[in-house]
């Protein structure tokens, strides 16, 4: 329970600060975990980005501003963070379906987001396969692309990634270049705090490569293993079962190595395929 513990006293800092520039690292410290993956836990178990629920936090107490002060909008929107009248704006029309002039006026329906509290709920009875492995560092060969420090920013550059190695003949090249444990195809999230963020696809590999190629080494962790099948969107899934189900009760928690999916077999329809989660012991 330690961990939903963390997670709540995270909130609560947001919650302290929510008028000042969110320190994303800072959060993850309280909670902690990598900010990284304190950003993948937090929407997985709020169902939104940690960035989406500032926004919306800061668009519902903005709204009681309006109606309860007679502060005007400029300075309503500066104590928000919103330096430019036209992003204050744009963001309270994007929360409320409305202008701020016309909630000062009063009679205007608003939403209001409350602060979010996390506990741990009884879900349904699906079993999770999974085993917990230790491993060496390995070397892995492919492409990479740098991720956002907002990881939902990310979500379009990842399927492009794939769509376009795909095309243009890299998966080709790195399945022909696989010859070690984990054999298959890895899309690798490295996001070590202490370095860039980037994500790989890759196979594990000893084998030398060209200039359109990199390396990286993978640290020595223990990994949660979970097996599934199915689609892009199945893998989703799974992956939130792992954070709001398996992960608060499990004894584990996030270690600081990359989140790793090894895909099995190439049917895009019926992919086998592994979720590798970084754990340690609580």
């Amino acid at each position: 329970m330690e961990w939903i513990k963390r997670l709540n006293k995270a909130v609560t800092y947001i919650e302290e600060h929510i008028t000042e520039e969110i320190d994303y690292d800072k959060v993850a410290k309280i909670a902690c975990c990598s900010t990284y993956h304190f950003q993948r836990m937090f929407s997985y178990m709020a169902n939104v980005s940690l960035s989406e629920y500032i926004r919306r936090r800061r668009m519902s107490l903005a709204a009681v501003d309006l109606q309860s002060s007679d502060k005007k909008i400029v300075d309503i929107a500066l104590k928000y963070g919103y330096s430019s009248p036209t992003a204050f704006n744009r963001a309270f029309q994007n929360v409320h379906g409305t202008a701020p002039s016309l909630i000062k006026k009063g009679g205007i329906s608003m939403k209001s987001y409350p602060s979010i509290s996390f506990k741990i709920t009884v879900k349904g009875v699906e079993e999770l396969n999974y085993r917990v492995e230790k491993k060496e560092a390995f070397r892995i060969v492919g492409i990479s692309k740098p991720l956002h420090k907002e990881i939902e920013k990310n979500f379009a550059i990842v399927p492009k990634m794939w769509q376009t190695a795909a095309m243009d003949g890299t998966i080709n090249k790195l399945a022909n270049m696989m010859n070690d444990q984990p054999m298959g195809l890895l899309g690798v999230s490295a996001c070590n705090n202490n370095e860039e963020w980037k994500y790989f696809i890759a196979v594990s590999s000893s084998m030398e490569i060209d200039e359109n190629l990199e390396e990286y080494y993978v640290p020595a962790c223990t990994w949660a293993v979970f097996a599934g099948s199915g689609t892009n969107k199945s893998i989703q899934e799974l992956e939130q079962r792992i954070v709001t189900e398996w992960l608060p009760t499990s004894g584990y928690e996030y270690a600081n190595a990359p989140d790793i999916e090894l895909y099995l077999n190439s049917d895009p329809n019926n992919v086998q395929y592994e979720v590798w989660i970084p754990v340690v012991k609580k």
